[in-house]
């Protein structure tokens, strides 16, 4: 293995002895709190704070931080023993400020995943020492930000690792366990040693920012919709905001039974949280798919006028794991609300953008905690609040997201996209087609599918929002899943992929026992000739509600809307778009067939896209379209947490 050393913290005395010789008022303005009320400043400029850069810089002693387990105090009792749960938190802080007895800020990043599965593209696990101490904390939050000001927290969540109880996937229990660390970082509740003594977090200013990749991300979603004091900011990478939309999409299931099975996989192996875990399964609703108590308690999205923390989110366009109607809804619940954010928008799938845009990220990162954490005024909240990469490594920058707040009604015709229609054409369900053979031959008549075609783009077209499919249709039964695929045909190097290089770069302070340095990957593009815009799927049951699903009557005619994912894509000049109609879908979806037909109106329907730029027309006559599937497309597999 070949390693690129960068960032590695260097502690030059010139700039510690300016630093630490820096008096009179505080630079650093007073910590926005996101509620309009600004802390008080600190006296003095600390000495991590370089008054000239408005930045922290690395002063402290990484190999002599702090490192201190706690286990703090809950009122709940969610494995019914009779004790009441209780919260392993572990902390490495800097010894420096402690001796100062200067306050600092806290990067949380609570996960369920610290024991059973690990964090990170190397699934890094925390280590302790022999009393029980925390030694090494997985990723490289501690090794950066520790040196430069900060606490690190590593929170097990109920149930899971250290911590006692059992967890409820995305409940009340697992948002509350986060919860009371955050009092108890802001004296509002207690904690205590591993031998009963009771300990108090009064190194901290109680500004808390909170961090994470999926469920991690997810948790800090569904703590900031709590509204909770002390939270500064979040930082969500590839985070679910509703866990209905996680495990269906508008009443048609990805999987069956994934809550109960998601809970057995990071939680304690248990008779008392097999029950929890078996609660689970009764009130999910599988059976019928639809949106219950159960699933409003999992839906962050509805309580964002609760959000006072700031947001910085990043997704992977490519995510089906957590798909992009995750970060579409939740960005538009907090716009709607006015809670200060940013986005970044990467061609990715299921990554963190530590592993694809390293350097910018920490960079980022950092301006963006010492904002929001360190009250230092670095112009982060001036820079554009949108940043989208349209081709591998190629990024723009945006003022908003999405570009379109109203799509472009595009009118469909028999197997053309653009021009309006007459009459109507049938789709009967085939569940053995695959999505591969769904995209082929596109100007060809295949059973079971209706595609439409526009006419080679005359000018790039930019799609930046969220398509749908409207649909007046007729239906031979009471139900069917009716499934919508966005394409775009041409001939280009498409991304694919990463994969891990053998070098490597550090991003902080190293010890032998928690270095700091990780692999690089590299972006994986295919020639092909066709690639998948958007996808999307819903019970047409379920199109006019989800809560309360109402049958369809055989032989009248109804209208469907089918949502697809949420897409910034920049499709070049030449290339041609299709629409690909099709019913259920046992690639995608959760086997859920019906042997339905149904007949779709023409003139009635409709595809509704996003576009900022350029303009879909239809052709005078359907274009022979030859692709070739060269490599067959897999779905993410969401029974695998490390995706």
């Amino acid at each position: 293995m070949r390693t690129v050393h960068a960032r590695v913290t260097i502690l030059v005395s010139s700039v510690v002895l300016s630093l630490t010789t820096l008096t009179g008022p505080a630079l650093a303005s007073p910590i926005p709190d996101g509620s309009g009320t600004p802390a008080p400043a600190a006296p003095s400029v600390p000495q991590h704070v370089d008054a000239r850069t408005k930045s922290t810089q690395p002063v402290y002693d990484y190999a002599n931080a702090i490192r201190e387990s706690v286990y703090v105090d809950t009122t709940m009792d969610t494995d019914s023993d009779g004790q009441d749960d209780v919260i392993a938190v572990d902390i490495v802080r800097p010894s420096e400020t402690a001796l100062t007895n200067t306050k600092i800020p806290v990067i949380m990043d609570a996960s369920p995943y610290y024991s059973c599965c690990g964090r990170g593209n190397e699934s890094e696990k925390k280590t302790y020492d022999g009393d029980g101490v925390i030694r090494k904390m997985p990723l490289f939050y501690d090794n950066y930000f520790v040196p430069r000001g900060y606490a690190m927290v590593g929170v097990d969540i109920v149930g899971t690792g250290r911590s006692t109880g059992c967890g409820d996937v995305g409940g009340r229990d697992e948002i509350q366990s986060v919860v009371d660390v955050i009092d108890w970082l802001n004296g509002r509740n207690t904690a205590h040693t591993a031998d009963g003594q009771p300990v108090k977090a009064s190194w901290t200013t109680g500004a808390v920012g909170m961090i994470g990749k999926s469920y991690d991300g997810t948790l800090a979603n569904g703590v900031a919709a709590t509204g909770v004091k002390g939270l500064k900011t979040i930082v969500p990478i590839s985070a679910i905001s509703s866990w209905y939309d996680y495990t269906r999409s508008g009443g048609v299931p990805y999987s069956d039974d994934y809550m109960p099975w998601l809970g057995g996989y990071v939680g304690h192996d248990s008779a008392a949280c097999d029950e929890v875990r078996g609660e689970l399964g009764d009130n999910d609703d599988d059976e019928t798919g639809d949106y219950t108590s159960f699933w409003a308690e999992r839906d962050y999205t509805k309580n964002a006028s609760k959000v006072k923390a700031s947001v910085f989110m990043t997704h992977g366009l490519s995510d089906y794991n957590v798909q992009t109607n995750h970060f579409s809804q939740w960005w538009s619940a907090l716009s709607r609300n006015n809670v200060p954010r940013k986005l970044w928008l990467g061609l990715e799938d299921h990554v963190d953008p530590f592993e694809f845009r390293r350097d910018e990220w920490v960079d980022e990162l950092q301006k963006w905690f010492d904002y929001w954490l360190q009250g230092l005024q670095n112009g982060v909240m001036k820079e554009p609040m949108v940043s989208v990469e349209t081709t591998p490594d190629v990024w723009r920058n945006y003022k908003t997201w999405p570009a379109v707040n109203r799509p472009v009604s595009v009118p469909l015709s028999v197997g053309k996209l653009g021009a309006a229609g007459k009459g109507s054409v049938m789709v009967t369900d085939d569940p053995e087609l695959t999505e591969d053979d769904i995209v082929a031959d596109p100007s060809e008549v295949i059973a079971g599918r209706q595609m439409f075609l526009s006419a080679p783009l005359t000018a790039p077209l930019r799609i930046s929002g969220t398509p749908s499919v409207t649909l007046r249709l007729k239906s031979d039964s009471p139900t069917t899943p009716v499934t919508a695929r966005l394409i775009e045909y041409g001939e280009a190097a498409r991304y694919t992929g990463v994969r891990r290089t053998d070098e490597s770069t550090c991003e902080g302070s190293s010890t032998d026992y928690d270095d700091s340095c990780y692999y690089t990957v590299d972006k994986v593009t295919t020639q092909s000739d066709h690639g998948i815009v958007s996808r999307g799927w819903i019970d047409a049951a379920h199109s006019k509600s989800l809560s309360k699903p109402t049958p369809l009557k055989p032989g009248q005619w109804t209208t469907v809307n089918v949502p697809l994912r949420a897409q910034d894509q920049i499709i070049p000049k030449g290339r041609i778009v299709g629409l690909a109609i099709t019913l259920s879908d046992t690639e995608w979806t959760s086997p859920n067939t019906t042997g339905a037909s149904i007949n779709i109106d023409l003139a009635a329907s409709k595809l509704n896209i996003p576009v900022s730029s350029g303009h879909l027309t239809a052709p005078t006559q359907l274009p022979t379209i030859d692709v070739q599937i060269k490599t067959p497309t897999q779905r993410p597999n969401l029974h695998d947490p490390k995706n």
